[in-house]
């Protein structure tokens, strides 16, 4: 019953709150122009994760008492922190240094005081528990890396919430059935506020997440990735629900965005730019070179997504050992057939499209006198 009230109650404040959050948003002016690296061709209020965390909040605070989520409370604190930086950054555009020392406060939160963290490798690499320092470093990296990677996705309508809600939709349901019924509720609840968000942000999108959505919401996935990883870790091997491996199946929850984000960092150091240098060399923008649209496309990735858990799900009985290496190559297969997919459709493109001289004709601004127009002149002497 919890679990129906928290996706109800969440999902009717999210569809209640966010177009008020678009209204305030127009009313300030506080929107997201077209142009440089952006693929959207009109101004759009940004900032809806406004709407999508009110929305969570309310969803939990609602079904589940105090003593049920005091355990997560520096969670909740991490989550906000992030909510106000990535306000800041969609008002006044922060400079990363700046952005990287308040995720870095977050997460101590998360790690340090809210003990979340990889304890252990489970014999991954022959790796058991680990050093409290090596510990702490870990985590942290972890969630930074994971954390600006979901924030990085975030590129076109539809995208972000839908590799959102697929994550959230996951944990709560393996946490639920686990025996985890507090994470679970609490997975969901982010779940119903995302699917709110969804129907204002799906193509033609009326609001973006921006990053006041997409760093605590990927904050969120990364925590409760890490908690999954722990609880698997942590389970009897004759567990119903334990996946054997359970760090291949914690990272595969955010395979689309990791991917991504190591792929386009490579391909800028190898053209010798910052690896933060802003371009249009993400994998939703190679989609969208072939011809799909914005909706197509976070369809198409929500799809691999799913492919990936599916699989996971199916290989559950298999150790760390077997299953890392064959979802990192599996993940560089897909990426590399659609590279090479994108090339060939859009070679194809060039070879049939019009030259530019007959896309774009000179028109000639002024006539040219012959030279017997000239002569046929009269000459005015002084």
């Amino acid at each position: 019953m919890q679990v129906v009230l928290t996706l109800i109650l969440s999902f009717t404040v999210g569809l209640m709150v966010i177009p008020m959050v678009i209204l305030w948003i127009k009313k300030k002016n506080i929107l997201d122009l077209p142009g440089g690296r952006k693929i959207h061709k009109r101004s759009v209020p940004s900032m809806g994760g406004i709407g999508i965390m009110i929305a969570f909040f309310a969803g939990i605070l609602g079904s589940l008492s105090a003593s049920d989520y005091s355990q997560y409370t520096y969670v909740f604190c991490a989550v906000l922190v992030l909510t106000m930086i990535g306000f800041w950054d969609d008002r006044k555009d922060m400079r990363a240094s700046h952005k990287l020392i308040g995720q870095l406060f977050a997460f101590f939160l998360v790690v340090v005081l809210g003990d979340i963290r990889i304890e252990s490798f489970y014999g991954f690499l022959g790796i058991y528990a680990l050093p409290i320092s090596v510990s702490y470093a870990l985590s942290i990296f972890m969630l930074v890396g994971l954390t600006n990677a979901y924030n990085l996705i975030d590129g076109l309508d539809g995208l972000a919430g839908t590799l959102g809600a697929i994550s959230c939709g996951f944990l709560g349901v393996w946490f639920m059935y686990a025996g985890y019924a507090v994470e679970g509720i609490i997975c969901l609840g982010m779940l119903g506020s995302l699917m709110a968000f969804l129907i204002y942000n799906w193509h033609p999108a009326k609001v973006f997440m921006g990053d006041t959505g997409s760093l605590p919401i990927g904050c969120f996935i990364a925590v409760f990735a890490l908690l999954f990883i722990r609880e698997n870790g942590e389970m009897h091997p004759s567990a119903v629900y334990k996946f054997h491996a359970p760090i291949t199946a914690g990272l595969s929850l955010m395979v689309i965005c990791s991917y991504d984000t190591l792929r386009v960092f490579l391909r800028r150091i190898r053209r010798g730019k910052s690896p933060f240098t802003p371009d249009k060399s993400h994998v939703h923008h190679f989609l969208m070179r072939m011809g799909h649209g914005h909706d197509q496309v976070a369809m198409f990735l929500g799809a691999i997504k799913l492919l990936f858990l599916g699989m996971v799900i199916m290989c559950s009985g298999l150790n760390e050992h077997l299953m890392f290496p064959f979802v990192v190559g599996l993940t560089i297969a897909f990426g590399s057939l659609i590279n090479v997919v994108t090339l060939k459709r859009m070679r194809a493109k060039v070879r049939k499209s019009p030259p530019i001289s007959q896309r774009y004709p000179i028109k000639p601004t002024a006539t040219i006198k012959s030279k017997s127009t000239w002569e046929d002149e009269p000459v005015l002497e002084s």
